[in-house]
């Protein structure tokens, strides 16, 4: 393979692995509500993907290069999730399922959680549903937290798109169920 066309071949690999880390991240952040960041990374992707498209478009002679746009496309999808859940921008809803509900509501507000606790029947007994506000990166140590408090609880986590804190005009990122369960909160 002449020099030219693996610089090419890797020029189109980087340009395409930027294009479409990008365009995953756009994603996650058009489903989260940040039109502006979205808009942003989609500008500076559409212009890398013209450029990537057009060189390999130009020299269609060289079936290499299609690889190339291929091993970018598949590198770029994984690149763009590790770095997504790396940032972990937003917030989330943990809902835990659990019978030691008193003493896990306790030991998660000790250790600085915000907990609303919903009694709850099922069919072999009571049970606690509690609910816990964090920051989307925090959601691994939430679950070290309780799995050290009640290792048989059962976990849900959700993430929250919009919410209005009752009583204010600020939005705030959390949901209505969860500005509702605040509410109680302050009671």
């Amino acid at each position: 393979m002449p020099t030219s066309v693996a610089f090419n071949f890797l020029l189109i690999v980087l340009a395409r692995i930027t294009d479409v880390t990008l365009d995953t991240i756009r994603t996650a952040s058009i489903i989260q509500g940040r039109r502006a960041f979205a808009a942003l990374l989609g500008f500076v992707e559409s212009i890398v993907y013209i450029c990537v498209v057009a060189k390999v478009l130009l020299n269609i002679s060289h079936p290499v290069y299609a690889l190339a746009y291929g091993v970018g496309f598949a590198s770029g999808t994984y690149l763009g999730i590790v770095i997504e859940q790396h940032l972990a921008f937003g917030d989330q809803v943990a809902s835990l399922f659990t019978r030691k509900g008193l003493a896990l509501q306790e030991a998660l507000t000790d250790a600085g959680y915000r907990v609303a606790e919903v009694d709850a029947h099922v069919h072999d007994g009571d049970l606690a549903i509690l609910f816990v506000e964090i920051p989307r990166k925090l959601a691994n140590i939430l679950l070290r937290d309780v799995t050290i408090s009640d290792p048989n609880c059962f976990c849900l986590i959700n993430d929250v798109r919009f919410a209005k804190r009752l009583g204010t005009s600020t939005q705030t990122g959390m949901s209505s169920l969860h500005a509702a369960t605040l509410a109680r909160l302050k009671r």
